[in-house]
């Protein structure tokens, strides 16, 4: 191919001739990066480190056509094309290489991921949007492979939404009449993973404008691709995607990642098809290599071939792509060698500037506690034991913060029975320290600042002497239509939620109302349902992604578990996707319909709300709270409350149901129950029964599992009552463990009780199918009036009698 057909844009050959030297600079330095980086690992200033050599030149194609808008979920080997558009540089290379804590030095995680994991700030200091159409965007990227792809189809599918949709047409913060592409990068081995298949599946029914890039290498770690693909070649066995005159599908292309002007036409022509027709693209990019193998855990000598490795020497891209040049006069052999001299300057500059940064803060802080340590040494009767602490904190001439507080806190066993004020200064300084180094590693899982959902104060609902009873579920049916009245970018999708307004109901009506963009149909595919919430939700939308019942919300729990619960973790508050996933279970019946994980979902889910309504109205004043929020929740509606009757109020568009806010429902003196969902009505019979026998029962109503009782008022009323017990469907262990986790552990519940506090959940396994197996699978309430009953006989035995 001659230089004049490398690229459809009518410029001079000077310019031509800059964009391809500075593409090669990129490659260069990415390259020496990683190289660089390796050693960094090897000699321990770094842990592990995992790199992109080797995929140089697809990434600087890519970049060539992402704008402004645009999105990347990709793969944790695209250095080069995030160094292309201008988001990374050497110094936050090695920033993201050593952990270092501070933001601004390693913005992708401030130090929270391993290096290669990439995104951009969508958020503003106050956790407003940035204007994301006026920058190049990224998701922010995790460790699972193929976990990017659900939420590329999200992405996507925003700017669908944004360019069919007229209610949200001026949202321009977000997209410019939908113009945007999502960019999706993967390994080639990674393709057999199900979210890959899964994601292509639905892309190709929404016909999204995302382009998928499959970097193909032949390995998969060390394991080669004829034990990962069928036929060892994905664009092959995806011809069944690709369109053709009578049918939607995939443009399929497939080009050499080595061959520099044939990957340039390649993305140019994928970008014109995604941007202006939104056509799906997979791009499969073939002989490609991976100089350094895996990562730093192992070396690709020991399962590549020579043959194997002698080719991927010929054949590595950087070295096609001086070639190429030389061939094609656009620099002469002396200019490439002074460009690449100047690469390896400016990696090792880089190199030691971001080590210098990332240590000297510590090294302050080493010294800080050296100084006070020796005041000790000085007094202490134990210098003898001291002194070795010192003598090895000040031995690490690169030291980490470990390394500081265990010869800190170790100092202080040795002085506790002594007393003087170098003591006292010791104390403080590690309790201070602890303080201000901690929130480095922890902080940013939920919004802290003001418009966190926890901070929004409830509403009550309002009832009139001519509130009528109704179904529950035309609670939330009139709820989500005010709701989506009131919030032009709120949608609502998953399997059966369009044209039948869902299995139970709720949203009834409201497509013909809304539209079919609003209000949809999906497939039976809960990890990209999850995934088109979270896309959607990082590009401005408000969506709310229903998984038809809680049993099924296992096949997206990986999505939520790494992607959606540690989005503002990972990203220290500058990425968040404020998506809602609306679920219905409790008191099913059936092994696969037994509609109880929450054991399984509270202790995956650190960083989601878990909201448990008891009933349609409290759901319907969260998802209201929620919606006046930011942060990402999974509400749990009780499938048998659809059809049970509460009040219309007056004011529903006006309630809030606050997270974190216990409720008592029923006042008692004896003992305090609690529970949640629809467990929460059998309690309310027992505690009803429990009266008969002269046994008055306090029931509380947990209401979210995810914050949990911030006012602890539960222990308020065990204050009252001195005795305890949690009821719920989970297996033993499971929610009723972490709820006494919670009372014992950080709210100190012990102080009051004058009995075991206990906890009574279901069976050890899933339940059995029928009535009499939800009876023998679950707790009952004569399960429920029993245990109460035993507890009560332990305290007064002539008055509870055994029962049996």
């Amino acid at each position: 191919m001659q230089p004049e057909t490398i690229t459809s844009s009518n410029i001079s050959f000077e310019e031509y001739r800059n964009q391809i030297i500075r593409d090669y600079k990129i490659a260069l330095v990415s390259r020496e990066c990683s190289m660089l980086g390796r050693r960094e690992v090897l000699t321990g200033k770094s842990k592990f480190g995992i790199f992109g050599g080797g995929k140089e030149l697809p990434q600087l194609a890519m970049a060539r056509v992402f704008k402004n808008g645009d999105f990347r979920s990709g793969y944790y080997r695209d250095q080069t094309f995030m160094m292309a558009i201008d988001k990374y540089n050497v110094n936050q290379f090695f920033a993201g290489l050593y952990a270092h804590t501070d933001i601004n030095k390693e913005p992708f995680a401030a130090g929270r991921q391993m290096g290669g994991h990439f995104s951009t700030h969508s958020l503003n200091e106050d956790g407003t949007w940035k204007k994301l159409t006026e920058q190049k965007n990224s998701s922010s990227d995790i460790s699972p492979t193929a976990g990017q792809m659900p939420r590329l189809l999200g992405l996507a599918q925003a700017s669908k939404v944004y360019r069919n949709e007229k209610s949200v047409a001026d949202y321009t913060n977000f997209s410019i009449k939908g113009d945007e592409v999502a960019w999706g990068t993967i390994g080639n081995a990674s393709t057999s993973e199900g979210l890959f298949w899964e994601t292509i599946n639905a892309g190709g029914v929404l016909q999204v404008p995302m382009v998928v890039s499959v970097w193909d290498d032949e390995y998969g770690i060390s394991v080669h691709a004829e034990h990962q693909t069928t036929k060892e070649d994905i664009s092959l066995i995806l011809e069944g995607f690709r369109r053709d005159e009578n049918h939607e599908g995939y443009e399929i292309f497939k080009v050499n990642g080595w061959d520099y002007p044939a990957l340039i036409d390649t993305y140019e022509k994928a970008d014109k098809l995604a941007r202006e027709q939104h056509i799906p693209v997979i791009i499969h990019v073939k002989e490609l290599t991976q100089p350094q193998g895996h990562s730093t855990s192992g070396s690709h000598e020991r399962y590549k071939s020579e043959e194997r490795l002698n080719w991927e020497r010929e054949f590595d891209c950087n070295k096609k792509f001086r070639e190429w040049i030389v061939d094609h006069n656009i620099a002469t052999e002396e200019e490439l060698i002074d460009f690449e001299k100047a690469a390896k300057k400016e990696v090792r500059k880089g190199k030691t500037e971001a080590w210098n940064a990332y240590i000297s803060e510590i090294k302050a802080e080493q010294k800080e506690a050296l100084d006070i340590l020796r005041t000790i040494e000085a007094k202490s009767e134990n210098k003898n034991f001291i002194s070795p602490f010192i003598d090895t904190l000040a031995s690490k001439e690169e030291p980490i913060r470990k390394d500081i507080l265990e010869a800190t806190r170790k100092t202080l066993r040795y002085i506790a029975k002594e007393n003087y004020t170098e003591k006292v200064t010791l104390q403080q300084w590690v309790t201070n320290y602890i303080a201000t180094v901690q929130p480095k590693y922890s902080d940013h899982l939920h919004n802290e600042s003001d418009s966190g959902a926890i901070s929004i104060k409830e509403v009550a609902p309002i009832y009139n002497d001519d509130s009528q009873e109704v179904d529950g579920r035309l609670i939330l049916r009139n709820n989500f239509e005010e709701l989506f009245n009131r919030i032009p970018e709120a949608l609502i999708f998953g399997e059966d939620s369009g044209k039948i307004g869902d299995v139970n109901q709720g949203l009834e009506g409201l497509q013909e109302k809304f539209g079919e963009i609003r209000v949809s149909d999906a497939g039976i595919r809960e990890a990209t349902i999850l995934g088109q919430g979270i896309g959607m939700a990082m590009r401005g939308l408000r969506p709310i992604a229903e998984i038809q019942y809680l049993d099924y919300i296992l096949y997206c729990i990986q999505g939520l578990s790494d992607d959606l619960a540690t989005l503002r973790y990972r990203t220290f508050a500058k990425q968040k996707a404020p998506l809602i996933v609306r679920t219905r279970g409790h008191r099913l019946e059936g092994i696969w319909h037994s509609g109880s994980q929450m054991g399984g979902l509270i202790h995956l889910l650190r960083g989601v709300h878990i909201l448990v309504p008891r009933n349609m109205m409290k759901a319907a004043g969260f998802y209201n709270t929620l919606m006046d929020s930011d942060e990402p929740a999974v509400v749990v509606e009780c499938l048998n409350g659809y059809r049970l009757k509460e009040k219309m109020p007056s004011n529903l568009s006006e309630i809030r149901t606050p997270l974190g806010v216990v409720e008592t429902i029923k006042e008692g003196t004896d003992i305090t129950l609690v529970s949640y969902g629809s467990t929460l009505r059998l309690v309310e019979q027992a505690a009803k029964e429990l009266l008969s026998v002269g046994i008055n029962a306090e029931v509380i109503d947990v209401q979210s599992l995810l914050p949990f009782d911030l006012a602890h008022d539960i222990v308020k009323s065990v204050a009252k009552t001195n005795r305890l017990l949690i009821i719920d469907e989970d297996v033993p262990g499971g929610a009723t463990g972490y709820i006494l986790h919670k009372l014992i552990d950080e709210q100190n519940i012990y102080k009051h009780l004058d009995s075991k506090p206990q906890t009574l959940s279901a069976q050890p396994h899933r339940p059995a199918f029928g009535t009499d197996g939800d009876y023998f699978s679950k707790p009952s309430t004569e399960d429920i009036f029993e245990n109460v009953y035993t507890i009560m006989n332990e305290v007064d035995p002539a008055k509870f009698p055994q029962l049996r």
